[in-house]
C-alpha cells in the first residue's frame, strides 16, 4: 500500500482514539453521562451522529453496488429511507426527547417502555432488551465482517486481523468515552463520509468520455428505467425500508440525547440535508461508476467495491487513504452505536433491575464498559463464520426492529389510550410476523414471502392493528400515566 494512504489511515485512527480520551474526561462519571451524553449534545453533533450510525457501510458500498447492477430502480430504497427519516424527525424526535426525560429520566428504549406503561413486572423491559441484545449482537458482527473484508481486500491483511483491528479501535473509544465519544466520532465520521460522497461521483463524472445515457443504454437498457426489471410491488418493498427508522434503537436514542427539544428543528435540517446529499452521492457513485467501468474496460467482480475501486484508481494516495477512511468511518460509526445500545440494555435493563438495584453510578459505568467488551468479543466470534452475517441478516434485523418497536414508539407518543397490554401485543406480534414472513415454508407465485414483499410491511401492519385492538379491549392506563402524557403534550405545544 502507498505510504500516503497509510499516513491518512493512521491519522484517522489516532483522531478517533483522541476523541475517546477527550470524552472519557468529560462525561463518564455517571450512567446518564456514559450512556446518553448527559442529554447535552448540540444539534449538529446529534444529527450527524444519527446519520452516521444509521448509514454504515451500506451508504458507501451497498447502495452504490445496487445502483451499479440495477440502475435507477435501486433509487427507491434511498427515496424510502429519506422519507422515513424525515417523518422520524417530525413525529418521534421531539416527543421522545421530552417524554423520556419527564418519564423518570429514561435513558434506554426499554427503560422508556417500562416507565411509559408502568411495567412493574419488567416483562416489557425484558422482551425489548432481549430483542435489542440479540439483534444488535448479530447486527454488530455484520459490521465487523465488513471491516475484516475491507482490510483483507485493501490492506493485504488477513481477514482475522482485520476483524481485530476494526473492533479494537471501536471498542477502545466506546469503552472509555461512552455515548459522548461515540457521538463525537460519529460527527467526524459523518463529515468524512459527506465529503467522500461528493468527491468520488463528481470526479468520476468529469472523467467520462461519452454521454452518460449513451454508455448506460449500451450496457443495460434497464439502467435508465425507474422500474427496471422489477415490479410495482418491488418498488413498495424498496420504499418500505423507511418504516424501519421508527424502531431503530441506535438512531432514535440520538433524539433523547440532544440538549433541548428547541434544538429539534435545527437537528432535523442538518440531519436531513446530510442524508439527502449523502444518498445522492451514493446513488451517483454507482451510476457513474458503471459508466466509467464500461468505458475503461474495468472488470468489477464485486459491484459493492465500486467506491473502493474508484478511490484507488482516480485519486492521489493521500486522498485515497482519506476515502478508505470514509468506508471505515461508515462501518465503525454503526458498530460503536450498536455496541453502546447493547451494553446500555445489559447494564440498565438486566444488571441494575435484577442484580444490583442500588448500584452506584460508578459501578454502572464500569458494568457498561465490561458489557461493551463482552458484546464485541461475541461479535468477533460470530464474524469468524463469514456466512453467519450476510446482508440478508442486516435486512432482517432492520425489519425486526422496525416492526417490533416502530409502531410501539409512534403510537405510545401519540395516543394516550395505549396501554401495557397493547404494547406487549404489538412488540410480540410485530417481531413474530417478521420471523414468520422470513422462515415460513410458504410461497406466492413461486416466490418466498420475503422475496415477494419485504417483511417489514406485514410486520408493521400487524403490530399496529394489535396495539390498537388490544389496548381498546383492555383497561385504560391509570390516571398518573395519563397525567404524564398530558404534561408532555403541554410542553410540546
Amino acid at each position: 500500500m502507498e505510504t500516503g494512504t497509510l499516513i491518512s489511515l493512521a491519522a484517522y485512527f489516532i483522531a478517533m482514539l483522541a476523541i475517546g480520551l477527550y470524552a472519557y474526561q468529560k462525561s463518564t462519571s455517571d450512567a446518564s453521562g456514559y450512556m446518553l451524553g448527559g442529554r447535552s449534545l448540540p444539534p449538529s453533533v446529534a444529527a450527524l451522529s444519527a446519520g452516521a450510525s444509521d448509514m454504515s457501510g451500506w451508504i458507501l458500498m451497498g447502495l452504490p453496488g445496487a445502483m451499479f447492477v440495477s440502475g435507477l430502480s435501486s433509487t427507491w430504497i434511498a427515496i424510502g429511507l429519506v422519507i422515513g427519516a424525515w417523518c422520524n424527525y417530525l413525529i418521534v424526535a421531539p416527543r421522545l426527547r421530552v417524554y423520556t426525560e419527564v418519564a423518570n429520566d429514561s435513558i434506554t428504549i426499554p427503560d422508556y417502555f417500562a416507565n411509559r406503561f408502568e411495567d412493574k413486572g419488567h416483562l416489557l423491559r425484558i422482551v425489548s432488551a432481549l430483542v435489542i441484545i440479540v439483534f444488535f449482537t448479530l447486527y454488530t458482527s455484520s459490521g465487523v465482517v465488513a471491516g475484516g473484508k475491507l482490510f483483507e481486500n485493501s490492506f493485504n491483511m488477513s481477514y482475522e486481523t482485520g476483524l481485530y483491528v476494526t473492533t479494537g479501535v471501536v471498542v477502545l473509544y466506546t469503552l472509555f468515552g461512552g455515548f459522548l465519544a461515540v457521538s463525537l466520532t460519529d460527527f467526524v465520521q459523518g463529515c468524512i463520509m459527506f465529503i467522500a460522497l461528493i468527491l468520488v461521483p463528481t470526479v468520476t463524472y468529469s472523467l467520462l468520455d461519452a454521454p452518460l445515457s449513451t454508455t448506460l443504454k449500451s450496457l443495460n437498457p434497464d439502467m435508465l428505467s425507474w422500474i427496471g426489471a422489477g415490479s410495482a410491488l418491488g418498488i413498495i418493498s424498496a420504499m418500505s425500508w423507511g418504516f424501519g427508522y421508527f424502531g431503530q434503537p441506535h438512531i432514535i436514542v440520538r433524539f433523547m440525547s440532544v440538549r433541548s427539544v428547541k434544538d429539534m428543528p435545527t437537528m432535523r435540517r442538518i440531519g436531513m440535508s446530510w442524508m439527502i446529499v449523502s444518498a445522492l452521492g451514493a446513488v451517483s457513485t454507482g451510476f457513474f461508476g458503471a459508466a466509467y467501468a464500461a468505458e475503461k474496460g474495468i472488470v468489477v467482480e464485486d459491484p459493492e467495491t465500486i467506491f473502493l475501486i474508484l478511490s484507488e484508481l482516480l485519486f492521489h494516495p493521500l486522498i485515497a487513504g482519506f476515502l478508505l477512511a470514509a468506508i471505515l468511518a461508515a462501518i465503525m460509526s454503526t458498530i460503536s452505536s450498536q455496541l453502546l445500545v447493547s451494553s446500555s440494555s445489559l447494564t440498565e435493563d438486566f444488571y441494575k433491575i435484577f442484580l444490583r438495584p442500588k448500584a452506584s453510578d460508578q459501578e454502572l459505568v464500569f458494568v457498561g464498559r465490561v458489557s461493551v467488551a463482552l458484546v464485541a468479543v461475541l461479535a468477533i466470534y460470530l464474524a469468524y463464520d463469514r456466512n453467519s452475517t450476510i446482508l440478508d441478516l442486516v435486512s432482517n434485523a432492520w425489519a425486526g426492529f422496525g416492526a417490533a418497536f416502530g409502531p410501539l414508539v409512534i403510537i405510545s407518543l401519540m395516543w394516550s389510550r395505549m396501554n401495557f397490554y397493547g404494547a406487549l401485543a404489538g412488540m410480540v406480534s410485530g417481531a413474530g410476523t417478521v420471523l414468520f414472513w422470513i422462515y415460513a415454508p410458504l410461497t406466492i407465485d413461486g416466490q418466498s414471502l420475503s422475496s415477494f414483499l419485504y417483511e417489514i410491511v406485514p410486520g408493521f401492519i400487524v403490530a399496529t392493528v394489535a396495539i390498537v385492538v388490544v389496548s381498546l379491549l383492555t383497561p385504560p392506563p391509570r390516571q398518573e400515566i395519563l397525567d404524564t402524557f398530558n404534561k408532555v403534550k403541554s410542553q410540546l405545544s
